[in-house]
């Protein structure tokens, strides 16, 4: 039901009410039949269900598959291995997630504040979540208000409703009736819940309560929006399920070839046995979490509060960035920008010991209602302009006492107040110009002639260009007698922005040379919304919200592509442009702290809501949390999330190359009737390889062109041509070498020798060591500048000596090696190596001509339009600063 297009008496009619409000009893009814006054967000996750959520991936599904399967045929050390990395993938991914989660309680406000309203005739103070519809509120300047409610009476009344439509100014509020299709931000005879009273006072009658208000019908989209998975998660599922099947295949082959070949079906399920722990990259799950929480660690330090680790990652792979206007790219208050005084613009310092100058900022801090502790957002910044320039406010009130006012209103459209010395009045400019006869200029008080009205009205269109909300000021003498607001003398105007917070226009240029497109989508007009939009290097035509209504789905997603500033837009029509952008195949992060920002943080790929100045139901429905509401934050977290996958890239080819080999290696050795690698040892060269080493991969600095680079496409996976070429080349190396040394150790022995296992079991150790380095060099990664990764391979190298040369040998079935072994087992290195460079110098150069290739025809080839436009709006940006 609608509410602001009906009269008064219709409206209290509907609720069941009049002025003096309902009875304590109707009241304790009707709470019983529509419910508490509450808003009934996403709970958050509990501790169960975080540690539940550790172990559902794909990938650790076909451990648990093999531990069970190691325990059934009596190989328990086996199973006991497995089930330590599990454990330990487990236990840091929980850490991780639940220590975000509680951070996120911490930060939610469980205060609920006390409301007045008239029951029974009287003035009532009751808890917020008792108000009813029918209930008649009464609102002062600084109330928050509890419900939905249509205006009765409004004495100067104005509410800053920027948490729910995004518009900076503070809206002033009428009683009567408008159109039924008038837009929610444009509602001015209704009150929301989760706005706040900055003027005035009223009467309002409750229509709608709880999750029936505008901000529970957000919380209820919220709810029944579904959860997306990353990027990462979905290439890491994909290839669990891709392992499994290759799992299954491999050993429906092999059991019944060996079976034919006269094995023993015991010995045919070990070489199964064997080739599953071979092809499963046990570690993969556990390094994949260990750098995610290194990243989340990292971007704590750079106060950004992760909530789920994947989101850090799939931050890194985001092509757009929808952010909101009011609070996230501009300082979320209003500023005096730029005065006017007779034939001079003055944007930068303001000098009080110019008469003029100084004369327009103190009638701007005298006609003026704002303190210390409150006021309307344009009071404030009229004040504060006043003490920046060094004008003692206090005093100057002190000095200069007021002794009567008229208030403003929206009919008369000004504020006068009557002081012992002179009349002060500001107001819209037209207004105050008709009623001035003078005008105050550098040569004292002259006579307010045609032409000098006309260029006043011109510079007052210049300002509004700029999205300036332009106030004019006046003054004459106490005992001039007359109307006090008329035959006044024009002083001067000031011109208030909302301004851009000074980081932003940098930290978005960064992010439009790093490939991805910006569009800010916000409640302002669309004069606003162009003028903040260039300040901070954003460029494009302005769709407004009724505009995006009279579009279909299918129109809307070829505009999106092209518009990347909207105006006048609702929490609809932010969820609706970013499904066009996600429909059109790219990945979206928003970001916002408003409750209208809500639906959208929730639909996006990656949320982002600010921690100072957002709301709970922004930072319950986001990803991430920046805890200081900056907006350069971003750019770091972006840079973190291309550095963490790039690392992940890595140990993911360095981990499956591993794991190609051994497949291969056990493969085609069970194909001559040897098994030359027990799943234990398999286990081991993985444990070994994917612990440390893997670990050490994770913290590798950022390469120096991560954030030069287009987006990565999220349908090309984590293993694209690059990796694939990467893993076939090095793997089929390494097999082909180590199957040599087999051969060559056995010297045709019937069986396996626990010599030719223990040589071909470090030498894949030896290998994987080598190949580390080769595969960071492979992704533009100098190879020496990560010293953790020396000390992990050292380290390793010591644990793989212990199995050697310790009685703990005789679990592994090694034994131990003289140095002509050794040195045979580096002359195989040497063969190998030199295949090794030729594999990753292919790939190299294959991965700077894809990119190339990508950035020149582009898959999607507005992509590439939308970088080039922002990139030269970037560029004439970063000119003119």
């Amino acid at each position: 039901m609608t509410w602001h297009d009906r009269s008064i008496d219709a409206v209290f009619e509907d609720v069941d009410s009049d002025t003096n409000g309902i009875s304590t009893d109707e009241a304790e009814r009707r709470l019983e039949e529509v419910g508490a006054n509450e808003i009934t967000s996403e709970e958050g996750r509990g501790a169960l269900e975080v540690l539940v959520s550790q172990f559902t991936s794909g990938l650790v599904l076909i451990l648990v598959g093999a531990a069970v399967l190691s325990v059934a045929v009596g190989h328990v050390v086996d199973a006991g291995l497995i089930t330590i990395i599990l454990l330990a993938n487990g236990v840091f991914g929980f850490v991780q997630e639940y220590r975000a989660e509680q951070s996120l309680e911490a930060l939610r406000k469980l205060a609920a504040p006390n409301v007045t309203v008239h029951r029974d005739g009287t003035r009532q103070e009751i808890d917020i979540t008792e108000i009813v519809p029918g209930d008649v509120l009464v609102l002062e300047q600084g109330d928050a208000v509890p419900a939905d409610a249509r205006v009765v009476e409004s004495a100067s009344l104005q509410v800053d409703e920027a948490p729910l439509t995004g518009e900076s100014v503070p809206v002033e509020k009428l009683t009567g009736e408008l159109d039924s299709e008038t837009p929610l931000a444009e509602r001015e005879n209704m009150v929301y819940r989760g706005t706040t009273v900055t003027r005035g006072r009223s009467k309002a009658v409750v229509v709608e309560t709880g999750m029936a208000t505008e901000m529970g019908t957000i919380a209820t989209e919220l709810a029944e929006a579904e959860t997306r998975q990353t990027p990462l998660q979905h290439d890491l599922d994909r290839l669990g399920r891709r392992i499994g099947f290759g799992v299954v295949v491999l050993s429906a082959l092999v059991v019944p070839f060996l079976v034919f070949r006269g094995t023993a079906l015991l010995s045919a399920a070990l070489a199964a046995i064997s080739l599953a722990v071979a092809a499963i990259p046990e570690g993969l799950p556990a390094v994949v979490t260990l750098t995610l929480a290194l990243g989340v660690q990292q971007m704590a330090d750079e106060n950004a509060l992760v909530r789920t680790l994947p989101a850090v990652e799939s931050l890194g792979s985001v092509d757009v960035v929808c952010t909101d206007k009011t609070g996230t790219l501009t300082e979320g208050q209003m500023h005096v920008a730029r005065l006017w005084v007779h034939d001079e613009v003055i944007d930068e310092s303001f000098d009080p010991d110019d008469d003029r100058v100084g004369t327009l900022l103190r009638i701007g801090a005298l006609c003026n209602d704002a303190d210390d502790e409150r006021g309307e957002p344009t009071e404030q910044a009229l004040r504060q302009a006043a003490i920046e320039a060094g004008i003692d406010v206090a005093a100057l009130r002190n000095d200069t006492p007021r002794e009567d006012e008229v208030p403003f209103s929206s009919d008369r459209k000004r504020m006068a107040t009557v002081h012992t010395d002179r009349i002060r009045v500001k107001g819209a400019p037209e207004v105050v110009l008709e009623r001035s006869t003078h005008v105050l200029t550098a040569c004292g008080v002259v006579e307010l002639d045609n032409a000098t009205r006309n260029r006043i009205r011109e510079q007052v269109e210049t300002f509004a260009d700029d999205a300036l909300r332009v106030l004019a000021f006046a003054d004459k003498p106490t005992d001039d007698g007359g109307d006090p607001e008329d035959n006044l003398v024009f002083v001067g105007l000031q011109g208030l922005i909302d301004p851009a917070r000074p980081e932003v226009a940098d930290a978005i240029a960064e992010t439009h040379i790093a490939g991805i497109n910006v569009k800010m989508i916000t409640g302002d007009n669309r004069l606003t919304a162009r003028a903040i939009g260039r300040e901070v290097g954003i460029e494009s035509d302005v769709l407004t919200g009724p505009e995006l209504d009279a579009m279909d789905d299918a129109e809307l997603r070829e505009r999106v592509k092209d518009v990347d500033i909207y105006a006048r837009a609702t929490p609809s029509h932010k969820v609706r442009i970013l499904r066009a952008l996600q429909d059109d195949g790219r990945t979206v992060a928003m970001t916002g702290d408003g409750v209208n920002d809500a639906p959208a943080l929730k639909n996006a790929d990656v949320g982002i809501a600010m921690g100072v100045r957002g709301t709970d139901v922004a930072k319950q429905a986001s990803d991430i949390i920046l805890l200081d509401d900056n907006y350069a934050t971003i750019k770091n977290a972006i840079r973190r999330g291309r550095t963490i996958f790039d690392n992940v890239w890595k140990f993911v080819a360095y981990l499956l190359s591993a794991n190609l080999a051994e497949v291969l290696l056990v493969f085609v050795a069970s194909l001559f009737g040897y098994l030359i690698l027990p799943a234990v040892q398999l286990l081991w060269i993985n444990l070994l390889t994917d612990g440390l080493p893997a670990l050490a991969l994770g913290a590798d600095s950022a390469s120096g062109d991560v954030m030069r680079r287009e987006p990565r496409e999220s349908a090309d996976g984590i293993i694209d041509r690059p990796m694939t070429a990467l893993m076939g080349g090095v793997g089929l190396t390494t097999t082909v070498v180590l199957l040599g040394v087999m051969f060559l150790t056995l010297d045709g022995a019937p069986e396996v020798t626990p010599y030719a296992m223990s040589m071909v079991f470090t030498g894949f150790v030896v290998f994987e060591f080598a190949k580390l380095y080769v595969v960071r060099w492979s992704r533009g990664t100098s190879p020496l500048t990560n010293p953790w990764l020396a000390g992990a391979v050292l380290a390793s190298f010591v644990l793989h000596l212990s199995v050697l040369y310790t009685p703990l040998n005789q679990y592994f079935g090694t034994v131990p090696l003289s140095i002509g072994d050794w040195g045979q087992l580096l002359a195989a290195l040497a063969v190998a190596f030199p295949g090794f460079l030729g594999i990753a110098w292919y790939v190299r150069r294959s991965t700077r001509e894809h990119r190339t290739a990508q950035n020149r025809t582009g898959d999607k080839p507005h992509r590439q339009e939308d970088n080039e436009r922002q990139k030269g709006t970037t560029e004439r940006g970063q000119d003119a600063r």
